[in-house]
């Protein structure tokens, strides 16, 4: 390894995750890890694995006990990305639950204090959102909205709301390592 990486994970959330995956394509030494539920969602979508492969190495969650996490501890990693970000992963990372391949990395992430840039699809209690489809619009739960608000008072997380703040975070975090 010459230098840290950044690690990106994809949950089932479907929230523009064609703009997500657009940007993620643009980084360079980035690793990919992805639910069984994101990679359902990445071909729902239409968007190939292979072309994702072709850029970057891909983790999928196969073992029960996550073995990559240990690359935070060699400090392979410098950031930890999740987006999309289903509410059932905000609701677990809340919780402290840490029972897949995303939630033990994000876990683990703030156990080496390595920062996380988190953008979940329950931001507001209506909004528009996408789906395979088109645009659509959701009414997110209380118990959701809780969970993202709860997610944002994480040491060492950083919640975004949008593309474009998840772009502006992932730049100025690379930015501040250059």
């Amino acid at each position: 390894m010459d230098k840290p990486r950044l690690a990106w994970a994809i949950t089932g959330s479907g929230h523009y995750i064609e703009e997500c995956i657009a940007f993620l394509m643009t980084l360079d030494a980035v690793d990919l890890y992805i639910s069984p539920a994101g990679e359902e969602v990445l071909k729902m979508y239409g968007i190939q694995l292979n072309d994702v492969r072709s850029k970057m190495s891909v983790y999928r969650d196969k073992a029960a006990s996550a073995p990559p996490v240990g690359l935070f501890y060699k400090g392979y990693y410098h950031t930890f990305v999740m987006a999309p970000t289903t509410s059932n992963t905000v609701a677990k990372c809340v919780l402290g639950i840490a029972d897949t391949l995303v939630t033990n990395l994000y876990s683990q992430a703030g156990k080496c204090r390595i920062p996380s840039i988190v953008y979940p699809c329950d931001i507001a209690p209506e909004m528009e959102t996408t789906a395979p489809g088109g645009k659509v619009m959701v009414y997110p739960r209380k118990i959701d909205l809780e969970g993202t608000d709860k997610l944002r008072q994480f040491e060492y997380t950083t919640v975004v709301d949008s593309v474009g703040e998840l772009v502006t975070a992932v730049q100025a975090r690379l930015a501040s390592l250059a």
